[in-house]
């Protein structure tokens, strides 16, 4: 069989989020006729009239892709046609903190109606060691079909940074993993012309565990500036020059920022797919745990500076107006995934003060999966919105923004990103959170 497998030449890619989206343009731009497939039809639908709906991708990017090859649809009969598939779809958290892979098994549900022999399946989702060997390859050997012989199944986890202009999708080294040699060649195969490297694992449990290996390291390397961020605090020292004295060591020292919380799809949430699947062998992962508690309960400490620094105006937190400065979970980017000012805007209205935003990245939000009663729109940021407010809580540190401006006119301007470190007039309006 080996011998009568065709090229790859078609390649569906299946949910055309933060990852799909940039993982299909990258394809069409190295020749590959690619199918782009989600259950969203509005999101179809601005695809096919050339228009993007994530704001570090430029609808030309989209005009450029149509041109060449590229094509959006919600119709999934079109996965017949592939010669591979990736998947690329949520993997979010129950509210219980364990995994919920609804999205992973209805995909490959779907994908078992339409398969064809030969095919190559590639989960890309974030997900816990297992995944792929312990429900995917069940679901798709359904039927008699086998891992090798009848289709290759494999896991490359997706390496996104959205906003990030230095490294674009095929740019980023790709880590690739199957359970069967014949797969993890053919997984090779594709990946090998989309990418400058390739880098080959024996099972997919391995290509699964490098990536919560990666961002868990980062999740509790933050965990442990937030907390010394908290310490710090209390003892009167300036985390943010201590972080970048130490830096200063050419050996032995990375640079961490603390923050308001975790946002993105991945850090705040991959952790706690290890720890739930650590269970299984009758391990806690205790430091794993312990770095989530303490991201997690960032937005309490940054509520606590905050009603200190109004206290210290004689005015109450009920019934003060506050501006929130950026929503994104990170700087530059119109993404709102886990965003720890989602929790913070929940946490102020509890607590009955009137809360506005401004971010030029994230125009409106609504029905967010958390908060689906809560809907706001972005003010402007005028001379006028600043000065009314009690405080100015700056929560993502967009790089447009003039930070002298809302320093100048705003009466208390409570910082959780350092935003205002190199505002020079009005130091006594900042308080760094």
């Amino acid at each position: 069989m080996k011998e009568s497998l065709r090229p790859i030449r078609r390649v569906g890619v299946i949910g055309l989020g933060y990852v799909g989206l940039p993982l299909s343009l990258g394809l069409v731009k190295k020749g590959f006729s690619t199918y782009g497939f989600d259950i969203d039809s509005k999101k179809i639908e601005l695809l096919q009239r050339g228009e993007s709906y994530l704001s570090h991708i430029p609808s030309s990017q989209i005009q450029e892709a149509l041109k060449k090859g590229f094509s959006p649809t919600d119709s999934f009969s079109h996965l017949r046609e592939m010669d591979a598939i990736l998947i690329c779809v949520p993997t979010p958290l129950t509210p219980h903190k364990t995994p919920d892979l609804q999205y992973v098994i209805s995909t490959v549900e779907t994908i078992r109606k339409y398969r064809q022999k030969g095919q190559l399946v590639v989960l890309e989702s974030t997900t816990y060691p297992g995944t792929t060997e312990e429900v995917v390859r069940p679901l798709l050997e359904e039927g008699g079909w086998k891992d090798g012989h009848d289709f290759f199944l494999a896991y490359s986890p997706e390496r996104e940074d959205p906003g990030n202009p230095r490294y674009q999708t095929t740019d980023i080294p790709k880590v690739v993993g199957a359970d069967h040699p014949r797969s993890l060649e053919r997984a090779c195969e594709l990946y090998s012309q989309l990418v400058p490297k390739v880098i080959p694992l024996s099972s997919s449990k391995e290509a699964e565990a490098v990536k919560i290996l990666e961002n868990t390291y980062r999740a509790v390397n933050i965990a442990l500036v937030n907390e010394l961020k908290i310490l710090f605090d209390r003892m009167g020292i300036n985390i943010w020059k201590v972080i970048e004295a130490a830096g200063t060591k050419p050996f032995g020292f990375q640079k961490f920022y603390p923050g308001p919380g975790l946002g993105g799809h991945c850090i705040p949430i991959d952790p706690f797919y290890l720890s739930w699947k650590a269970k299984e062998y009758d391990l806690d992962t205790a430091f794993i745990e312990l770095a989530g508690k303490v991201n997690t309960s960032m937005p309490y400490f940054v509520l606590s500076k905050l009603q200190d620094a109004l206290s210290r105006q004689g005015k109450p937190l009920k019934g003060a107006k506050i501006l929130i400065l950026g929503v994104a979970y990170k700087k530059d980017v119109g993404d709102l995934r886990e965003s720890p000012a989602i929790k913070i805007i929940s946490l102020l209205l509890e607590r009955q003060a009137e809360v506005s935003y401004h971010d030029p990245w994230i125009p409106h939000f609504s029905h967010l999966r958390h908060y689906p009663s809560l809907s706001m729109s972005s003010k402007e940021l005028t001379a006028e919105l600043l000065a009314e407010q009690d405080a100015v809580l700056i929560v993502t540190d967009h790089s447009g923004i003039d930070y002298s401006f809302v320093v100048q006119h705003a009466p208390l301007v409570v910082d959780t990103r350092n935003a205002t470190k190199d505002v020079k007039k009005g130091r006594e309006k900042i308080v760094l959170a």
